[in-house]
Formats: C-alpha cells, sequence, structure tokens
C-alpha cells in the first residue's frame, strides 16, 4: 500500500477527531431538563420525533453528562426472546426448571451496576417485541436478570407516518412511559453545530423541600382526581391515542413522581407541564395543572365572613375563579346575609383589580337575589360597572309579571 495513502487517511482521522470534539454549557433547554428529570425520577420515557431530530445525540449527550454507560439497542432488529430470554435446558429440568438466559448486552448493564438503556426505533418493533419489551420497562427484568436500580430506561420512536413499516405502540407499553415530543430548536442546532450543545445536568433538590414537595403532590393528583373520577382510568378511543399518554393509575403515579420531583427542585411552569402531560396526556394533564393553579384560591366561606379583611389574588384569572367560587357559596346556601356579602367581596375585588373581571360573577350573583331581599347600598357603586342596579329592579318586575301571567290568562 502507498504511504501517501495511510498519510492521508491519518489526516483524514485527525480531521474527524477535531469535528468531533464539541463542548458543552449551561443553557436553557425545557425539553433536556423535562429529560433529566425524569430520568432522575427512574420512570421510563419515550422521546418521540422525526427521524433525524437528535434524540439519539441527545441520549448519547445526556449519558456522558450524567456519567453513566450507554447501552443502546435497536428493538426493532429483536427478537422477542432477546428481552423475554432464551430458554435453557439443564440437567434435572424437573427439579431446576428451565431458566430463561439473558441477552449479552443485558449481561454487562448488571455487571456495571448502573447505566442508560437506550431503547430505540420502537415504533418499528412488532407487536411482539413490543409484548417482550412490557417486564423490562416495567419489572426492570430481562430473562432470568434483574436490571440494578442504577438503570434508567430511555425509548425513542418516530409517529408512525415517518418510521419504516412502523407500528402504533400497544396500549399497555405506551402507559408504561413518560412520552416528551423532541422538536429541534434553531438556536440549540445553530449553536451546536458551532461545538457547543447545552448540557445536561440532573435537577438540583432541595432538601428542605423534599417532605414538603411529596405532600403538596399528593394534595394536587388526590384532590384533582376526587373531583374528577371519570379520568382516573380512560383508555382513549383510536388506536393512534392509546400508543401515546393516556390516563390511568399507573400514570397518575408517574404524574403524582413527576410533580414532586419538579416542585423540589423548583422547574418552571413549562418544563413541569411538559412532563405532567406526557404522563398522563394532554387534556388531562392541563386539568391537573389548572387544579393547582386553584389550589392556592383562598377559600370562598373566609371571604365571605370577612370581605373587607381577605386578599384576592392578583392575577386575573385566579382573581376571577376567586370570585366565582364566592358566587357558587353563595348559590349554594343562598342566605341574606351571606348574599350581602358576596356584594362586599366583589366591592373589594373592584378597588383593588380591573372592574372587567366582576361582570360574570356579578350578573349571577345578582340572579341569586329573592324577591324580599333589599338591594345593598354597595350595588350602586358597581352599578356603572355592569348597571346591575337596573338588572336588580328587573327580577323583581319579572317576578311580578310571572305571578300575574297565569291569572290574566284566568279571565281571558
Amino acid at each position: 500500500m502507498n504511504p501517501s495513502t495511510n498519510t492521508q487517511l491519518d489526516l483524514a482521522d485527525d480531521l474527524l477527531a477535531i469535528l468531533r470534539t464539541t463542548t458543552t454549557e449551561p443553557r436553557p433547554d425545557e425539553q433536556l431538563e423535562a429529560l433529566t428529570l425524569a430520568v432522575a425520577a427512574d420512570l421510563p420515557v419515550l422521546l418521540w420525533g422525526e427521524p433525524g431530530i437528535g434524540k439519539t445525540a441527545a441520549l448519547t449527550q445526556l449519558a456522558a453528562t450524567l456519567d453513566l454507560p450507554l447501552t443502546t439497542v435497536i428493538a426493532s432488529v429483536h427478537e422477542p426472546s432477546d428481552f423475554a430470554g432464551l430458554p435453557i435446558v439443564g440437567d434435572d429440568p424437573e427439579v431446576r426448571g428451565v431458566p430463561m438466559a439473558p441477552p449479552q448486552w443485558a449481561v454487562e448493564i448488571v455487571r456495571a451496576g448502573r447505566g442508560l438503556l437506550f431503547l430505540d426505533e420502537l415504533s418499528t418493533a412488532t407487536p411482539a417485541v413490543q409484548a417482550a419489551l412490557l417486564r423490562v420497562v416495567l419489572e426492570r427484568r430481562v430473562g432470568a436478570l434483574r436490571l440494578p436500580p442504577g438503570v434508567r430506561i430511555v425509548a425513542a420512536a418516530n409517529p408512525r407516518a415517518s418510521a419504516a413499516d412502523g407500528w402504533e405502540l400497544s396500549p399497555p407499553l405506551a402507559n408504561r412511559f413518560v412520552h416528551l415530543h423532541w422538536v429541534h430548536d434553531r438556536d440549540v442546532v445553530v449553536r451546536g453545530l458551532g461545538g457547543v450543545w447545552p448540557r445536561a445536568e440532573l435537577p438540583r433538590l432541595m432538601p428542605e423541600l423534599l417532605p414538603e414537595a411529596v405532600g403538596f403532590a399528593r394534595r394536587a393528583v388526590c384532590g384533582f382526581l376526587a373531583a374528577r373520577p371519570k379520568l382516573i382510568h380512560r383508555l382513549p378511543s383510536t388506536d393512534t391515542r392509546r400508543g401515546g399518554a393516556w390516563p390511568s393509575p399507573r400514570s397518575w403515579e408517574a404524574a403524582l413522581t413527576l410533580l414532586a420531583f419538579g416542585t423540589a427542585a423548583a422547574v418552571s411552569p413549562d418544563v413541569l407541564s411538559l412532563l405532567v402531560r406526557g404522563a398522563v396526556g394532554d387534556g388531562p394533564g392541563l386539568e391537573l395543572l389548572a387544579h393547582i393553579e386553584r389550589m392556592d384560591l383562598p377559600d370562598p366561606e373566609t371571604l365571605l365572613a370577612d370581605p373587607a379583611g381577605t386578599e384576592l389574588p392578583v392575577r386575573g384569572d385566579l382573581r376571577q375563579a376567586a370570585l366565582e367560587a364566592v358566587v357558587a357559596a353563595v348559590g349554594a346556601r343562598p342566605e341574606r346575609d351571606r348574599w350581602e356579602a358576596g356584594w362586599a367581596v366583589l366591592t373589594q375585588a373592584l378597588e383593588t383589580g380591573a372592574p372587567d373581571l366582576l361582570v360574570a360573577p356579578a350578573m349571577s350573583l345578582a340572579e341569586l337575589r329573592r324577591d324580599d331581599w333589599e338591594i345593598p347600598e354597595t350595588v350602586d357603586r358597581l352599578a356603572g360597572v355592569v348597571g346591575l342596579a337596573r338588572r336588580a329592579d328587573n327580577s323583581v318586575e319579572r317576578a311580578a309579571a310571572a305571578e300575574l301571567e297565569p291569572a290574566t290568562g284566568a279571565r281571558r
């Protein structure tokens, strides 16, 4: 072989080495932060994204940053026995049974005692392989081996329209994952191609927040499901949606775990939204997040007991929710003093916030008026906002007209 050829190949290797040498920097990246927190919470994660979007590169960089050995298994090129184990007949199978021998990659992970197991191309794995993966993902068993606690599981899949000979994920397997949709960010790609990628860092859990975070997560999820019991388990009607995130007791447990971790790490609401929706689906996840926002609302009975001495939320949507809760409390037990206290709460809201938020609660409160209840003086202060004094007077006229109408019809 020509010596100059070897020299050129050596130079080519040197050039490739330079191209492949990159650095990392701390930089806000919501999807990477969500992935890292879910990995820290020891929950299986499934990254959905188009081919070439950078899922594999993100997992490689994550494993390097966390100092975890990376084991990549292409699910679509394996047989069910590669995950369930191959039966090995011993000397006395009637007494000892037939052990299921695990594949080499599983043995190496167990020897290492820790690592990141990356199950790639999950959406092109056959239904039989997906069924075999159930034990791997849920029970952490491969054949007769149990994966050590230090092993985290992350999978990747392409949408069926983008996958070669793709399959929809089976509902039992899909329900075991936290689903994150991986998309490219222009700034991340440009900066990364320039040699600097964002650094994946484990969430900084605050020791003093751990008990409080668990209590908060339990109150949030249990309180929400007590109010929305139909969302405890809801299997989607279409195969495509069944292959994604949907609510079940298992996925609600995952959402509770993620909520506790996110609270203890003080992550942003956007990151928490990605995680919760990735566990139970967009609809139920958004409802839970809205419920969490309302958990700190003042008790409507406290507001009715002392309208002038309580503070209403500053944020508009939370303030309106608090006012609507006051009106609902009056409607649940309509009494004159409570009705008048409701107007006092609205007056307090008028003095400390935007008047447009009072329209709907005030109209609803006006509808609760009984004929023998006099209009409080505080209503006059709100008349310029929604014309409540005139509306309250009209309610008396409508009631009187309704009583006279049968009598008039009888005389006819």
